[in-house]
């Protein structure tokens, strides 16, 4: 029996552009999709390919005026060398593939795959990403705060990520083995507690980990999420975070930091 989701109650079909992409994914690579490896996998290849550009913007930092007039803290030094990358892309790595990988294969191995046949409509699919975004805003907000309120979990799960004063692409997840895990977890659930279906929860794995390292790339680039979405924080909100640690909690949206009085507004 087809399972069929409160948002697509109401809703139009869904399109032959998603149910082809869909059918092909799901035909296709049917095996690859339901591996246990495949959301920490995703997460590391997709966390580096979304780095690149940045890394790009760097190497170009030295050299011009425009890119160093896009970054935020240009009066603190040169933008990051390639070397303290590999360094940080060597340290991720072997997080991901010591802890993370293993931990998250356990769990999806313990839960039952869903590969539904039918693909969701735009309206269905945009509708599932933007209830994701907010849930997990939710639950990094409030971990976040813990983390930072209770002096032992500052120390066992998140100091190594603040090492980084000034952060850049790379350094989005250069944290610890726990808070790497728990971020993941985070993401997982929220798609998984709404019922989201897997092309939904794709797009908004994909999109958050590219907030994720915008939000980390010390650039305040014309183009950025925050400038064309309101109630965003973007770069400069985290940067803020980076530099004072105990305003702007939230990744990305910035109600619950204006809710809870830690919201500051970027310089």
């Amino acid at each position: 029996m087809m399972n069929v989701t409160v948002a697509e109650i109401g809703a139009p079909p869904a399109p032959v552009l998603l149910q082809g992409l869909w059918d092909g994914v799901r035909l296709g690579q049917r095996q690859l999709l339901l591996s246990p490896y495949l959301p920490a996998c995703c997460a590391f290849l997709t966390h580096v390919a979304l780095c690149a550009p940045f890394l790009l913007l760097d190497a170009l930092g030295s050299v011009s005026l425009r890119v160093q007039s896009w970054r935020i803290a240009a009066g603190s030094g040169p933008p990051p060398s390639l070397v303290q990358w590999l360094e940080c892309f060597w340290r991720v790595l072997f997080k991901y593939a010591s802890t993370v990988l293993p931990a998250t294969a356990l769990v999806q191995l313990l839960r039952s795959p869903d590969l539904p046949e039918r693909a969701p409509s735009c309206w269905t699919l945009s509708l599932e990403v933007a209830a994701c975004f907010l849930l997990f805003d939710f639950f990094f907000f409030s971990w976040h705060y813990c983390i930072h309120r209770v002096p032992w979990l500052y120390r066992r799960v998140h100091r190594m990520h603040h090492q980084h004063h000034i952060p850049f692409a790379m350094a989005a997840q250069d944290a610890s083995s726990a808070e790497l895990l728990s971020l993941l977890l985070l993401a997982l659930l929220s798609a998984r507690l709404l019922s989201c279906h897997p092309l939904s929860e794709a797009v908004f794995h994909l999109l958050n980990s590219w907030l994720a390292v915008e939000d980390h790339c010390g650039y305040d680039l014309p183009f950025a999420v925050h400038k064309l979405l309101p109630g965003m924080g973007g770069a400069p909100h985290h940067m803020s975070h980076h530099k004072r640690q105990n305003i702007n909690y939230a990744p990305y949206f910035t109600h619950w930091d204006r809710l809870f009085g830690t919201y500051r507004a970027s310089a």
